[in-house]
């Protein structure tokens, strides 16, 4: 395969495989507590993480977990609510780190994640994780396809798809319940099922965010592999099918910036 199909399918693969940890691992796992892993699948996740993304477990769950906290009105990490559509999508690695480096923050949404040995010996360094993420990708498919492959990743993940959660998933689509999140059926599939928004929103602690047959999770099949095997356990309730609920509605919210 010639390194322009090479690049592309690198990239997307890794960033479609950072998200879907993101959302099993740091969301659904860590910021609230809907599955309990196994050691195991606990350190593959963290280096899985660590390798493509170099983020710190703990900045992650406490920045959403203040999200949750703070919904759409002041003291909101990166609400479009707030600041407006276009500043979180293009500026949102601004606001996560900006809060993320908030001690108070940490110390007060993410108080049953003290570092441990893993963290302070490797997990903690995202720029080596990165590094040697990157490293890998040069040694497998060439120096230059493997930066560049590396590269677009990161602007997939950080520029686009985390940013579109945050951004469009505050801003317009469609609700099946009553807040002020939405959900995308489309992004889901490219989202790791984030972009069902309005369903996580109004049942945080479930560990499937698809309620209706006409949307798809994509983790949620991962999450009962990894439950046949004994990986991990769903603790989080089931939700009844959103069908019978309120009527899906479709909102859209003027641009303002």
């Amino acid at each position: 395969m010639s390194h322009a199909w090479t690049i592309p399918i690198v990239a997307v693969g890794l960033s479609q495989i950072a998200v879907i940890a993101t959302s099993i691992y740091l969301h659904r796992a860590l910021a609230h507590r809907s599955l309990r892993l196994h050691p195991v699948a606990d350190v593959v996740f963290r280096a899985i993480l660590w390798l493509t993304t170099g983020q710190r477990r703990q900045e992650w769950v406490a920045v959403h977990r203040k999200h949750h906290a703070f919904t759409d009105r002041e003291g909101d990490p990166h609400s479009p609510r707030l600041l407006g559509f276009w500043r979180v999508q293009v500026f949102n690695v601004y606001y996560y780190v900006r809060e993320s480096r908030n001690a108070q923050t940490i110390a007060t949404f993410a108080p049953d994640l003290p570092e441990d040995r893993l963290d302070r010996a490797l997990f903690s360094h995202g720029l080596l994780g990165v590094s040697v993420g990157i490293t890998l990708l040069g040694l497998i498919i060439g120096f230059w396809p493997g930066l560049i492959a590396g590269l677009a990743h990161a602007g997939l993940y950080v520029f686009l798809l985390a940013p579109l959660i945050n951004g469009l998933g505050h801003w317009r689509g469609r609700q099946s319940f009553e807040n002020t999140a939405y959900n995308s059926r489309g992004l889901a599939w490219v989202t790791g099922g984030e972009s069902l928004h309005n369903n996580h929103h109004a049942h945080p602690r479930s560990a499937k965010f698809s309620v209706r047959g006409s949307e798809f999770d994509p983790s949620w099949p991962i999450i009962r592999a990894l439950a046949a095997l004994r990986l991990l356990v769903i603790v989080g309730p089931r939700v009844a099918s959103a069908g019978r609920g309120i009527p899906l509605r479709r909102v859209s919210r003027r641009t303002t910036g």
